[in-house]
């Protein structure tokens, strides 16, 4: 290819990037500019050719940002986009806009140029708020769902119309959810799960609690109360389940915010586990049976809220996918140093090809896409697990049960 048709691409390339880029001196001067940089920053390459890249730097940062570029030139090296840094840039009419930069260098004739590669984020910056603000209105709704949960026996017609408000709420914090997701294409696949997954557990408790609200209106004679209570139970089993799914999404955004922190404290395991099967005692399906064997002394010292929701999600998972009449095991075998602890069950078990997607956010089994449940529950427990600096494996056949053992670090010393 002749010179001079390289030299058009190059140039062609350099004025129709959708990236800004920045050509600067070792004096820190800008020496080139392209037509997507002028657009980020309101500037004409006439006026800021050959002035200071200070110009494009905020007031508060200017007095740092000589040393820093004295700095780089001293010890250059390219830097990707990311690395998780707020950086912020100047526009001509003084606004501040926030973008993400990428450095690379060169030498020409013993002088180092440094070419920089600018991208405006403000629109990222806009979706990452909405995002915020519709987490802040998950947890509100949540709120709202669990009080009404536990009041919904003494006023069964007032709370049925306010959870039916609450769940409207719902569907329409997850359509704006819906919006905020699509903009954010680089979080499209994770997103797109979350949704197929919520639209789907959402629609039959949903469905159960406004179909079973509405019949509760056609009952009003006082030889109809067995019918009424029977659409009560109804209402409170499917406000149960939502609340389940609810709380699997606000555990994954605390772990996923870093908001979940370890507390030690003395734990009597043994009667821990017997509060835990009592308290799952109702959700036990015809003849199915724990049974519960401790070797050791019962005294543990550990986080006691993250040890309770490891176990119930272990012991909830072995009698959700175990059928009538099968047997649950609980083993703990405790020393000063470690905590062991497995949940055997002889249920429908996990195949070879989803063992290696077990822990993954919102990955269902195949044989397991027919029982409710968010996917989320093994990924919570295993990061849980985690900051307790401790290890979880599984043990599994198709149609004979599983058996999952996690140890945990004690601090009984």
């Amino acid at each position: 290819m002749p010179a001079y048709q390289d030299q058009e691409h190059f140039i062609s390339l350099f004025e129709n990037a959708t990236e800004g880029i920045l050509l600067t001196n070792s004096a820190g001067n800008i020496i080139l500019i392209n037509p997507a940089a002028e657009r980020i920053f309101g500037y004409t390459s006439n006026e800021i050719i050959n002035k200071p890249i200070e110009i494009l730097v905020p007031d508060k940062y200017k007095p740092d940002h000589h040393s820093l570029l004295e700095s780089f030139h001293s010890a250059p090296s390219n830097r990707a986009m990311g690395y998780n840094r707020e950086l912020t840039g100047r526009k001509k009419d003084g606004t501040i806009l926030p973008v993400e930069i990428s450095l690379s260098h060169y030498q020409k004739n013993g002088e180092t140029f440094v070419i920089a590669f600018i991208v405006d984020i403000t629109e990222r910056k806009k979706i990452a708020t909405a995002m915020k603000l519709q987490q802040a209105e998950l947890e509100k709704v949540t709120s709202q769902v669990k009080k009404l949960n536990a009041e919904l026996e003494l006023k069964v017609e007032e709370r049925t119309m306010i959870l039916r408000e609450a769940l409207q709420k719902l569907e329409q914090s997850q359509s704006e959810l819906n919006q905020a997701l699509d903009k954010e294409r680089q979080l499209n696949e994770i997103k797109s799960r979350f949704v197929s997954m919520a639209s789907h557990e959402f629609r039959t408790p949903l469905s159960t609690v406004l179909s079973s609200a509405t019949l509760l209106e056609k009952y009003t004679q006082t030889d109809e109360q067995e019918k009424r209570n029977k659409h009560i139970e109804k209402i409170k089993g499917s406000a149960k389940h939502l609340n389940e799914i609810l709380e699997d999404f606000l555990s994954l955004g605390k772990l996923d915010e870093g908001k979940v922190h370890t507390q030690t404290v003395s734990i009597n395991l043994q009667d821990c586990l017997l509060d835990i099967v009592e308290e799952l005692a109702p959700m036990l399906k015809p003849h199915q049976y724990i049974e519960q064997k401790y070797t050791g002394t019962p005294i543990i010292h550990s986080d006691k809220k993250l040890v309770r929701n490891i176990i119930i999600n272990l012991i909830s998972n072995a009698i959700k996918f175990s059928g009538e009449g099968k047997k649950i095991t609980i083993q703990t075998e405790t020393t000063d140093n470690l905590l062991l602890l497995s949940i055997t069950d002889n249920g429908i078990g996990i195949s070879e090809e989803d063992q290696k997607h077990l822990f993954s956010s919102f990955f269902r089994a195949a044989n397991a896409t027919n029982i409710h449940g968010t996917g989320l529950g093994l990924h919570i427990v295993k990061r849980y697990v985690g900051l307790l600096n401790g290890l979880i494996d599984v043990k599994s056949q198709l149609n004979k049960g599983t058996v999952v053992t996690i140890s945990i670090p004690l601090n009984n010393a």
